[in-house]
């Protein structure tokens, strides 16, 4: 017996057209796709119409067009790789005013997206001000062999936070740059900002804006805890088996380090074949497992194994599940298990079989 990781390709569908809902959106499909695939999510998002694609690695955006020849792929990370954008036509951020000037013969025939900075401080120009130098500098540029400035953006990096301000002072800067630049005569055939939570957030695409740019949404995890839980359905499930039932008394020491002390004599604990080698986080280990639609707490995390605290119902080689739609990844993240794409991230694709059903 082995811990699987598995994806109902219908409900990842089904979902993803869900959260897409007649609107237009930019996949993003970074890190492996969330660690879904990059093959399979990019073909699945093909399939319910997402022709907008957005990543972090040179190396996947490659892939992409690969999967999607006709896409529009867009780099959220600049690089120095001007050719192999050209080749394969891939749109690119451009993320400070000195990338700008250092690079702006190397840019040339490529697509770039002016990002602004905003609250994050992660990349991008500063202020309107710089957005309006590159475009003036840009316009008086008579070099023939020139980049081609197609996209307006920037990331809500407080989207899913609600007991602050923050976003929405992230969103009226955003939303003063993008009005004035229009009405200033610019023109941008894409303008991207709102990540999943924001999507969700606002109901709908921003006025101005081509694209919502959504990532985890589309993966099956809330952004947000008081978002519906029906709105958004997760196709992925992780399940590991009981290898054994053993039986402890009272004072004994289960696991690594004394990981867990038993409390009461003749006390049942499962052994199941899965730990934190395969990617479960100890934050996880803090709750629960689902044996035969039951909830047991979890007692001892080990590298290939843990302890599940159960009764007499549970016998060995019954199912354990740790995630699926009924104990979601979305809510352990809210019970402080660590973000969506933390958990999704840290399971180890080599120890677990890797089905799509």
């Amino acid at each position: 017996m082995t811990a699987t990781w598995s994806v109902e390709t219908a409900e990842f569908k089904k979902n993803a057209a869900n959260v897409v809902n007649n609107n237009n959106i930019m996949a993003v499909v970074k890190n492996n796709a969330y660690h879904y695939g990059l093959n399979f999510a990019v073909e699945q998002f093909l399939q319910i119409g997402i022709n907008t694609f957005s990543t972090t690695s040179l190396k996947e955006a490659v892939r992409i067009r690969k999967i999607a020849p006709e896409a529009t792929i867009f780099l959220m990370n600049a690089v120095y790789e001007f050719d192999v954008l050209r080749e394969h036509q891939i749109h690119m951020t451009l993320p400070s005013l000195q990338y700008y000037y250092e690079h702006v013969e190397d840019l040339y025939d490529i697509h770039v997206h002016l990002e602004f900075e905003n609250l994050l401080h992660r990349s991008g120009l500063k202020t309107i001000d710089e957005i309006k130098e590159v475009l003036q500098h840009h316009e008086q540029n008579e070099n023939t062999l020139k980049m081609h400035i197609s996209g307006l953006w920037t990331h809500f990096g407080y989207a899913d936070e609600f007991d602050v301000p923050d976003y929405d002072i992230e969103k009226t800067a955003w939303l003063n740059v993008v009005e004035t630049l229009l009405k200033d005569g610019y023109q941008f055939e894409m303008i991207h900002a709102q990540n999943s939570a924001s999507y969700y957030r606002e109901g709908c695409v921003l006025p101005n804006h081509t694209h919502a740019r959504v990532g985890i949404a589309l993966y099956g995890s809330r952004p947000y805890g008081s978002l519906d839980e029906s709105l958004i359905k997760q196709s992925l499930t992780v399940k590991g088996n009981v290898i054994q039932v053993r039986e402890v008394q009272q004072g004994d020491y289960c696991g690594y380090s004394f990981a867990y002390e038993a409390t009461e004599n003749n006390t049942k604990l499962a052994v199941v074949d899965v730990g934190y080698g395969d990617g479960i986080l100890k934050a996880r280990a803090k709750h629960e497992a689902m044996i035969n639609g039951k909830r047991y707490p979890i007692r001892a995390l080990m590298m290939s194994h843990m302890f599940v605290e159960v009764d007499s119902e549970v016998n060995a080689q019954d199912e354990v599940i740790l995630y699926n739609n009924d104990m979601r990844v979305d809510e352990y993240t809210f019970k402080g298990v660590g973000a969506n794409s933390e958990q999704l991230s840290a399971m180890n694709h080599d120890s677990l079989i890797k089905e799509y059903r």
